[in-house]
């Protein structure tokens, strides 16, 4: 085939083989920057996404170490409560005993009281029988002697 076949001359051809050319490399072109945005875009929200979690899981560990000040501060406050609780239970339970003790002291000297009566009335069995022994004997020598 001649040059003189072509309908076309040689710098139409260029021109014609150059504009398609430039237009596939556009659609092309195209094509892939529309990929490369998209696949860009689809690793971008998935970043996004993951910062988004790493900022709730930051928010999260900040919010229990935040529990866990308040939960240790409850329990100081509560043990030391409990410590006041226990000083005054001891106290209390000294009291008692000092009442029991007092308590104990006063049966001892009731004790005492009643053994010291238990004593006057045994001397005054034994005085009351020798009185009454004696009367008797001194009634009956009485009566045998006129």
């Amino acid at each position: 085939m001649t040059a003189s076949t072509f309908p076309f001359s040689e710098a139409e051809l260029k021109e014609w083989i150059a504009q398609s050319v430039a237009e596939v490399f556009r659609e092309r072109a195209d094509e892939l920057i529309a990929q490369k945005l998209a696949a860009f875009v689809t690793e971008n929200e998935r970043r996004a996404r993951e910062l988004a979690l790493m900022e709730r899981v930051v928010r999260v560990e900040e919010e229990l170490k935040a529990l866990r000040e308040v939960q240790t501060a409850h329990f100081q406050v509560t043990e030391k409560r409990f410590e006041a609780l226990q000083r005054e239970i001891t106290a209390r339970f000294a009291a008692t005993d000092k009442r029991f003790e007092a308590v104990d002291k006063r049966f001892e000297a009731m004790d005492k009281r009643f053994e010291a009566m238990d004593k006057r009335f045994t001397t005054l069995q034994w005085t009351m029988g020798l009185g009454f022994s004696l009367l008797v004997a001194w009634m009956s020598l009485l009566k045998f002697w006129p």
